[in-house]
C-alpha cells in the first residue's frame, strides 16, 4: 500500500473534533480532575520567607501598637490574595515597616477599627489607580525622595523600639521618645536589655558563620535564629518578662465604619495608598532585577505594575476586613523567596497559607517569645533602613539634600509631609541646576579656554556671548561644555560664534562630556576627504549631531559619519565588512578561531569559520591590514580587499577618527590624570594576563583606567614555564618586571570564551609535523598541558557555577586559566613573592556573549568559577 494512502476510510457519521485543529490538546476527563503541581523550589522557599515572616510580622504589630494578630493576618493575606493576583510573581507581600508610623500614628489618632476602614478605602483607591494604568507614573519620584522616606521611617522605628528593648513603654513621636529617654535610661530592666542583647548579636554574627558548617546553617533565616534563641534562654533563665500575647481569635477586632474628620481621613488615606503603592511598586522592580541576575535560563515573566497594584489593592481590602494590618510588597521577604530559588508565585501563596497554619496551630508557642526580643528585631530592621549604599548614591548623584530634608521631615512632622517636601525640595533643586550656569574664561599658553558648567539655556546666553567675546580674533578658542543639556538659543549663540571666528582665521573646539550635543566640530582635514555631508548639507564638515556612540562602541558599528570610500551599496553603513572580515562574536563554529576553508594553518582569529580572516588574535591573511599602518587618502589603489575596497585605506581612517575622537572628547577629561601619572610613574597593583583576542577589553571588563593595570597580552593567554625553549622570554621578563620592579600584589591570569588558541589545540593542522612547526604552532605547545588535563582528566575538576560547559572548547579555556596558574607558580619571582604573602593569584573567565566574567573559587576538592554578580560589589 503506498505511504501515502490512508489507512482507514473516512466515517461520515463520526462526530467533529471538538476543538480546532491547531488548539491544545483536550483536558483531562471529568473523572480525572488535573491536579496542581507545586516545583520543589517553590516548596522550600516558601518555608523560608515563612521562617522570616512569622517573627517579623509580629514585631510590627508590636511596633504599630496593633493587636499581634493583625500582623499574622495580613502576612497570611499578603501571601495568598497579593501572591495570587499580583503582577510579581516573586514579590511577597505583607505588614511592611515602611508602613509601621503611618499606621502607628493612624491607631492613636483614630482607634484601631477605624483604622481597618482606612486600610480598605486604600485598598479601593490602590485599585483605581490600577484600573487608570498609572502604576509607572508612581516610579517618576525621585529615589531620593523614596530613600529618604524610608531612612526616616527607620529613625522613628529605632526610636521607639529602644524604650520596649530598655524595659520601657514608647512614646507617640519622636521628639516624645527622644526627651523621654534620659529617665529611661534610668530605669533600665536588665533581663529585656539581656534578651534584647542576645537578639542583636544573633542576628548579626549568624550570616557571619564560617565554614563547610556555617554554610548549611546559614539555610535558617537568621531573623527566626535570633527571635528562637532569645526565647529559649528567657525560658532556661527563668526571667521575667513580658511576653507575646495573642488573645483568643473569637475577640478579634475587624474592621468598623471609619469614624473622625473628613479631611483627616481622606489624608489618612492617601498617606496610606501612597506608602503602600510606591513601596510595592519599587519592590517588584527590584525584584525584576534580583530575577534577572540568577543564573541560568529565567522563565518568570516581568512584573505588571499595573496588575500588582491591583493585587496590592485587593490584599489591603482583604487584611481590611480581617482586622489586618496594610500589606505592601516587603522587600527582606521578596529577596528571601528569590534567592531561596522560586519560579513561581506558588511560593508566596504557600507561604501565606503556612502562615494561616502557624496562627491557628502555633499560639501556645508563640507566646512564649518576649516582647524584648521582638523589639530588637524590628529596631535592626529600622537601622537597616538607613541605608549607607542610599546615602553614596544620592550624594554622588547631587541630590542629598532632598534626601536629608525628606528623612528628617518624616521623623518630625509625618510621612506625607516629608514626601510633599521632599517633592518640594527635589523640583527647586531642578530649577537651580536648570537656571544656575558657571561660565568661566581663562588663558592657559595661549589658548583660550571657555568652561561652561550647568545646563545652557536661554538665561545663560548673556554671560556665554560675553564669555565668548573674550577670545580675540584669530585666536584659538576651546569650549568645555560640561551639562546635559543645551536649549536652541544657546545652540544658536555658540554656533553663530563658532561660524564667525573660524571665518576670521580663528580655530574652535568644542568638547564636552558626551559627544552628539548638537554643535559641529572640526574634524582634520584626512577624514574630510572626500567630501561627505554631515546631514545638514555641507559638505566637508563632519558633525557630532545625532552621534549616540559610545567611547567602547566597535568601528564598524558607529552610526555617526557615513563612511569613507563607499563605492557601491554593499560598502552601505559605516564599517560594515565583508563576510571575511566581520570580527563576528558568535561562537557557533568555533567563536573567535577554527579552520579555514581557505587555509590549512589554524588561526586564532575571530573571524567565522571557512572565512581565513580576522580582527583578533593573530590571525594573517592576504586580505588583512594592519592598523598602525594609517594610510592617507592618497593610498595606493592597488591596497584593496577581498569586496574590492581599499580596505587598507578605510581601516586607516577609522584608526584616526579614532584618535581624533579622543583628542576632541576624552582627552580633555583624562590629561590632569595622564599627567600626574607622568610624573610620578607608573604604581600598578594588579599585572592583568589575557589573550591578544580584540574582543577582550580588558579596561572595559574591569572598570579599570590609566595606571590601574599592567597588561600582558599573548595568544591564548600562555604563561610558558620556567626553562622551556621557547625562544619567547617576553612573558618571563614581563612577570620578573611587574613582580621584583612594580612590585605588584595581585597577577590575574584571564581567559574567554570562543578562544581561537584552543580550537587550534582541539583541532591541529592537518599533516603538521613537529620538524616543520609554524612560530604559532611552537607557541602553542605551551597549551598542550592543559589539552592533556582536559583529556586525561588530570588533577582536580574545573567547572563553571550553575551550568556545565557548552563544550570542550569552553572546558579546554577554564582548564587553561587553571593550568597557566600553575605554571605562574613555578617562576622563581612569583613563587618567592607567594612564599613571603606578597603576591596573590586570581583565574578569571570572560563569556563574551554573555558579556559575563567568572572568578575561579576553590570548592570541596574541585576549582569552580563562579558568577561576578552586581551584589558581591557592593560595598
Amino acid at each position: 500500500m503506498p505511504a501515502c494512502v490512508p489507512t482507514h476510510t473516512a466515517d461520515p457519521n463520526r462526530p467533529e473534533r471538538a476543538h480546532p485543529p491547531h488548539s491544545p490538546p483536550p483536558g483531562p476527563p471529568p473523572d480525572r480532575p488535573r491536579r496542581p503541581r507545586v516545583a520543589g523550589a517553590d516548596v522550600s522557599a516558601a518555608i523560608a520567607v515563612f521562617l522570616i515572616a512569622l517573627p517579623l510580622s509580629l514585631g510590627i504589630a508590636l511596633a504599630t501598637g496593633a493587636p499581634l494578630q493583625a500582623g499574622l493576618v495580613a502576612a497570611a493575606v499578603g501571601g495568598v490574595v497579593a501572591g495570587r493576583i499580583g503582577g510579581c510573581p516573586l514579590q511577597v507581600s505583607g505588614p511592611a515597616a515602611g508602613l509601621t508610623v503611618v499606621t502607628a500614628d493612624l491607631i492613636q489618632q483614630y482607634g484601631w477599627r477605624t483604622t481597618c476602614a482606612i486600610t480598605v478605602l486604600a485598598g479601593l483607591a490602590q485599585i483605581g489607580l490600577g484600573c487608570l494604568r498609572v502604576a509607572r507614573g508612581a516610579l517618576a519620584v525621585s529615589p531620593a525622595i523614596v530613600h529618604g522616606m524610608l531612612a526616616g521611617i527607620g529613625i522613628t522605628i529605632a526610636v521607639a523600639q529602644v524604650h520596649i528593648v530598655l524595659g520601657g513603654t514608647p512614646q507617640s513621636s519622636v521628639p516624645d521618645n527622644l526627651r523621654a529617654l534620659p529617665s529611661q535610661l534610668a530605669n533600665v530592666d536588665p533581663a529585656a536589655v539581656a534578651v534584647s542583647v542576645l537578639t542583636l548579636t544573633l542576628l548579626l554574627l549568624w550570616p557571619k558563620l564560617p565554614g563547610r558548617a556555617g554554610q548549611l546553617l546559614r539555610m535558617v533565616p537568621a531573623a527566626l535564629v535570633a527571635v528562637a534563641g532569645a526565647t529559649v534562654t528567657a525560658a532556661a533563665a527563668g526571667l521575667v518578662l513580658a511576653e507575646v500575647d495573642l488573645p483568643s481569635w473569637r475577640s478579634h477586632a475587624l474592621a468598623g465604619l471609619p469614624e473622625g474628620p473628613v479631611l483627616g481621613l481622606v489624608a489618612a488615606v492617601l498617606t496610606t495608598t501612597l506608602v503602600c503603592s510606591v513601596q510595592s511598586l519599587l519592590g517588584a522592580v527590584a525584584v525584576d532585577k534580583l530575577v534577572s541576575r540568577r543564573p541560568g535560563p529565567s522563565h518568570v515573566p516581568r512584573s505588571d505594575l499595573d496588575r500588582e497594584l491591583l493585587g496590592q489593592g485587593t490584599a489591603n481590602i482583604a487584611s481590611g476586613c480581617l482586622g489586618g494590618l496594610p500589606v505592601a510588597g516587603v522587600a527582606v521577604r521578596s529577596s528571601a523567596n528569590v534567592r531561596a530559588g522560586a519560579v513561581s508565585r506558588n511560593s508566596t501563596m504557600l507561604h501565606g497559607v503556612l502562615v494561616v497554619l502557624a496562627a491557628l496551630l502555633m499560639v501556645p508557642v508563640l507566646e512564649f517569645i518576649p516582647l524584648a526580643s521582638l523589639a530588637a528585631l524590628v529596631m535592626a530592621v529600622g537601622i537597616q533602613m538607613v541605608s549607607l549604599h542610599h546615602i553614596r548614591t544620592v550624594t554622588r548623584h547631587r541630590e542629598a539634600l532632598v534626601y536629608a530634608a525628606t528623612a528628617v521631615a518624616v521623623v518630625f512632622a509625618g510621612v506625607l509631609e516629608g514626601v510633599a517636601l521632599g517633592i518640594a525640595v527635589a523640583v527647586g533643586v531642578a530649577l537651580h541646576r536648570l537656571t544656575h550656569t558657571r561660565i568661566t574664561h581663562e588663558v592657559k599658553e595661549g589658548v583660550h579656554h571657555v568652561h561652561v558648567r550647568g545646563q545652557l539655556t536661554f538665561l545663560a546666553v548673556p554671560r556665554l556671548s560675553r564669555a565668548l567675546h573674550l577670545v580675540p580674533q584669530g585666536a584659538t578658542g576651546v569650549v568645555a561644555l560640561d551639562g546635559s543639556f543645551m536649549d536652541h538659543a544657546a545652540y544658536e549663540a555658540l554656533q553663530d560664534w563658532q561660524n564667525t571666528h573660524t571665518a576670521r582665521g580663528g580655530s574652535v573646539e568644542i568638547t564636552g562630556r558626551r559627544p552628539g550635543t548638537g554643535v559641529r566640530i572640526a574634524e582634520p582635514a584626512a577624514l574630510t576627504s572626500p567630501p561627505m555631508t554631515d546631514g545638514t548639507g555641507e559638505a566637508g564638515v563632519p558633525s557630532g549631531t545625532g552621534c549616540r556612540c559610545r567611547p567602547w562602541t566597535a568601528w564598524r558599528n558607529h552610526q555617526c559619519e557615513p563612511p569613507l570610500f563607499a563605492p557601491d551599496d554593499a560598502r552601505s553603513g559605516h564599517g560594515t565588512r565583508d563576510s571575511g572580515a566581520t570580527g563576528d562574536t558568535s561562537e557557533a563554529g568555533g567563536g573567535q578561531g577554527g579552520h579555514s576553508g581557505r587555509s590549512a594553518r589554524p588561526g586564532p582569529g575571530n573571524g567565522p569559520p571557512g572565512t581565513g580572516t580576522g580582527a583578533g588574535t593573530g590571525s594573517v591573511s592576504n586580505t588583512d591590514s594592519v592598523p598602525g599602518a594609517v594610510s592617507g587618502p592618497a593610498s595606493p589603489a592597488g591596497s584593496v580587499s577581498s569586496a574590492g575596497a581599499p580596505e587598507a585605506s578605510r581601516t586607516g581612517a577609522d584608526l584616526v577618527r579614532g584618535l581624533s575622537a579622543f583628542q576632541r572628547s576624552t582627552a580633555p577629561l583624562v590629561r590632569g590624570e595622564l599627567a600626574r601619572l607622568a610624573r610620578e610613574g607608573q604604581r600598578p597593583a594588579q599585572l592583568f594576563l589575557t589573550c591578544a583576542d580584540s574582543r577582550l577589553v580588558t579596561s572595559m571588563i574591569t572598570s579599570s583606567g590609566p595606571g590601574d593595570l599592567f597588561v600582558v597580552r599573548n595568544v591564548g593567554n600562555l604563561v610558558p614555564p620556567p626553562g622551556e625553549e621557547s625562544g619567547d622570554d617576553s612573558v618571563a621578563a614581563a612577570l620578573e618586571y611587574a613582580v621584583e620592579v612594580l612590585a605588584v600584589r595581585s597577577i590575574t591570569v584571564c581567559g574567554h570564551s570562543g578562544c581561537g588558541a584552543m580550537q587550534a589545540l582541539l583541532d591541529p593542522r592537518p599533516g603538521g609535523t613537529p620538524g616543520a612547526r609554524t612560530p604559532l604552532e611552537r607557541w602553542l605547545r605551551h597549551g598542550l598541558p592543559s589539552l592533556r588535563r582536559v583529556r586525561d582528566g588530570g588533577g582536580p575538576g574545573v567547572r563553571l557555577a550553575g551550568r556545565a560547559p557548552a563544550d570542550t572548547a569552553e572546558q579546554l579555556c577554564l582548564a587553561n586559566v587553571v593550568q597557566q596558574l600553575e605554571h605562574l607558580r613555578a617562576h622563581e619571582s612569583v613563587a618567592r613573592a607567594l612564599k613571603d604573602g606578597l603576591l596573590t593569584l586570581h583565574g578569571l573567565y570572560f563569556h563574551v556573549g554573555e558579556a559575563q566574567a567568572y572568578l575561579l573559587t576553590e570548592a570541596t576538592g574541585e576549582r569552580v568559577f563562579d558568577r561576578v554578580r552586581a551584589e558581591d560589589l557592593v560595598l
